[in-house]
């Protein structure tokens, strides 16, 4: 079998070279490519890889931006460090991945995979879904926020945030170091804006950071009670519909 990866570190891409000689020793890497501009220039041309396996942030771009100046007609693997839900969107366009650091058996199973599909390719359809996807987990998230504080704007990052919160119809934002301001936007619009691998809508009052989560216990009925840090005064709960894909996120 002939591949091609795409991939900007030389470590990463000698790793999935030697992990797939391992799997299979008839596997052959006929080309690595680290960027967008050398993908389009050796994609463009006629070439006999039967296989890709491609990372999503190459050294200068996203890699979608491959695909919107080449048609690729050859089945791809991407590889990625993205959180478990942009993942379960992979899969549901049909369209494996490796999460990295790639784990052996998983790559065997891809592999097998990509041997047991009938067509050797995706769909327009399935393509076009994914590189949406890829677009809009690639977007750019809120890194400060100018908060009100009595009469002045103080700036805040947002990794120095350990909660929003509604308290009497106004969203409250509480710092890591224990300051409490108030800001004049709707919690559903905030969340949003936020990388949703920090900050997780765990109910219609709270958004917590994942750092500053401390405890969790079980409530009853498949409830859960989260306690934060600077501590609420108020029970901080998790609704059982919300409890797995909560405690997903917080193993992930």
């Amino acid at each position: 079998m002939k591949v091609i990866i795409v991939e900007d570190e030389l470590a990463a891409s000698d790793n999935l070279a030697y992990l797939l000689r391992s799997i299979e020793p008839e596997i052959e890497v006929i080309k690595v490519l680290d960027s967008v501009a050398s993908s389009v220039k050796f994609l463009s041309q006629p070439n006999e890889a039967q296989l890709i396996f491609m990372d999503i942030h190459l050294a200068d771009g996203i890699s979608f931006e491959v695909f919107d100046q080449v048609k690729i007609d050859k089945p791809v693997i991407f590889t990625t460090a993205y959180d478990q839900y942009a993942l379960k969107a992979f899969k549901v366009n049909s369209i494996d991945y490796l999460l990295k650091p790639i784990d052996d058996d998983e790559l065997a199973k891809a592999l097998k995979q990509f041997k047991e599909q009938k067509n050797g390719g995706q769909t327009n359809d399935q393509m076009e879904g994914l590189l949406s996807l890829i677009k809009e987990r690639t977007k750019t998230y809120k890194t400060s926020y100018l908060l009100n504080q009595r009469d002045q704007l103080v700036p805040l990052k947002t990794e120095n945030i350990a909660y929003f919160h509604i308290d009497l119809g106004v969203v409250k934002v509480v710092s890591s170091d224990n300051r409490f301001f108030s800001i004049d936007t709707k919690l559903e619009d905030i969340e949003h804006e936020l990388d949703p691998t920090v900050f997780f809508r765990i109910n219609r009052q709270f958004i917590v950071n994942k750092n500053a989560i401390s405890n969790i216990k079980f409530y009853f009925n498949g409830k859960l009670i989260v306690t934060v840090e600077p501590k609420h005064d108020e029970r901080i709960i998790v609704s059982k519909a919300k409890a797995t894909e909560f405690k997903n996120w917080m193993n992930s």
